[in-house]
């Protein structure tokens, strides 16, 4: 057994030494050969760690809103909005909405939200923010990181009453504001002018990406351009309803409320909660002027798409071994007709079908794991010199992750590529007659 064991590993090494040589001795052809693979591979290992990235990051900003919550939204009728002698008009939801919401029994936490665009001033630097006044929930639910300070609180996290139950003027700025107004200089313990009266800074939120549109049926959010007031303050300094006066006409909008966050206390009650919710809302507004959306179900549609995405993304690469494959065998094959006087010595001198089959798929798989491996080198290459490229052009990051599944698929489809694009030049070439292939010039 051992004897026919080191026959076998003197066959394959000689049989390798000598596809190195041919390959060797034809520098710039088995380059060109394998440069499909090497371009299919790269394309395999960027594109699944993009698209990977991409999806990952769209399937976050969905798990920060919460898949055990319920969010029900303002959305601004199609028709019938203006009354008749009016300019204001009203819709959306209101405080009396999130009364109700409040008690249905599933419901164990609850968020409201009126947003509105404001000015934030300090000094001679002005910001253009969202307003946004809450509660200390919010932060929760978003999963805020502080970079200084703190964000709000409620009375129950401290001794005394909360930001909300003293209605006090304390403000909570995102990174892209404080970048603005104190370019130099820690916000914390200052002041800005929010509305014409002065908000002490609290805290600053860390920079983060922003939440996809569409997400509650809103635009873009972009937490970084966002300012956080309690909610109790706001209805002292701005009144019980948010009036957006649109420059250029003579028309206002007011709005009680733009969203309300329920947290629900089982993830298979998410759904009847939503239904729940939904039917309220329809009941007592006569306009459709809310939405309720559901982040599991959502959740859920955006990782099927992340499966489909993935699957179409390796079909495309894929595509690309393919054609390098065809190209390897496109140059075995002439090969076989150059070397034709090579085989015949070869067969002569006593070799069998299966020495020669052996050499050309040995030379086909070396090419297409060497093209693999330098494939996997420029996969790596695009995901960690791309993005930095991109962010010298656009203030959105470029997403990334490495699929470890991905090298082991590109290696292993490279060399599947190898041997099946060498197994027809290797017949073809182990069934040349010796004495034809002698006389062959």
């Amino acid at each position: 057994m051992s004897a026919w064991l080191a026959v076998l590993w003197v066959k394959w090494r000689s049989s390798l030494v000598l596809a190195l040589r041919s390959l060797w001795l034809h520098k710039l052809r088995s380059m060109l050969s394998v440069l499909g693979i090497i371009i299919g591979t790269a394309a395999v290992i960027a594109l699944m760690g993009f698209g990977k990235g991409s999806m990952e990051d769209a399937l976050e900003d969905i798990r920060r809103q919460g898949t055990t919550n319920v969010i029900a939204v303002s959305k601004k009728p199609t028709d019938g909005l203006a009354t008749p002698g009016k300019w204001v008009q009203n819709y959306g939801l209101t405080w009396e909405d999130f009364g109700r919401l409040s008690e249905i029994n599933t419901v164990i936490g609850k968020v409201p939200m009126r947003i509105f665009p404001q000015e934030v001033r300090r000094l001679d630097k002005v910001s253009n923010a969202r307003l946004v006044a809450t509660t200390e929930d919010y932060g929760r639910i978003n999963h805020f990181q502080m970079a200084v300070g703190r964000f709000l609180v409620d009375g129950e996290d401290q001794r005394d009453e909360g930001d909300d139950q003293r209605f006090r003027t304390v403000v909570v700025l995102g990174a892209t504001v404080a970048e603005d107004l104190f370019p130099f200089e820690n916000p914390v313990g200052q002041t800005v002018v929010v509305f014409k009266e002065q908000y002490l800074v609290i805290g600053v939120i860390k920079e983060r990406t922003p939440r996809g549109a569409g997400s509650t049926g809103q635009s873009q959010e972009d937490f970084n351009k966002d300012i956080y007031i309690p909610i109790q303050t706001a209805k002292t300094r701005f009144g019980q309803r948010v009036r957006i006066i649109q420059g250029g006409s003579r028309s206002a909008e007011e709005v009680e409320l733009h969203q309300i966050t329920l947290t629900i206390n089982d993830i298979d009650q998410v759904r009847p909660t939503g239904e729940i919710v939904r039917n309220l809302l329809e009941r007592y507004h006569q306009k459709k002027d809310t939405d309720v959306f559901v982040p599991l179900d959502r959740l859920e549609e955006a990782e099927r798409a992340r499966n489909r995405y993935m699957g179409l993304m390796a079909m495309i690469a894929g595509i690309s071994l393919v054609v390098g494959g065809i190209g390897i065998m496109n140059i075995l094959l002439a090969t076989v007709t150059e070397r034709t006087r090579e085989i015949g010595i070869r067969r002569a001198l006593g070799a069998k079908r299966r020495d020669i089959i052996m050499q050309f798929l040995i030379e086909a798989v070396v090419q297409t794991t060497i093209g693999g491996f330098l494939g996997i080198a420029f996969g790596f290459f695009a995901l960690f010199a791309i993005p930095p490229v991109v962010r010298l052009f656009t203030s959105n990051p470029v997403p990334t992750t490495v699929e470890p599944w991905s090298i082991v698929l590109s290696l292993g489809a490279a060399i599947t590529v190898g041997i099946i694009a060498g197994l027809y030049p290797a017949f073809r070439a182990s069934r040349l007659d010796p004495i034809e292939a002698l006389r062959h010039n």
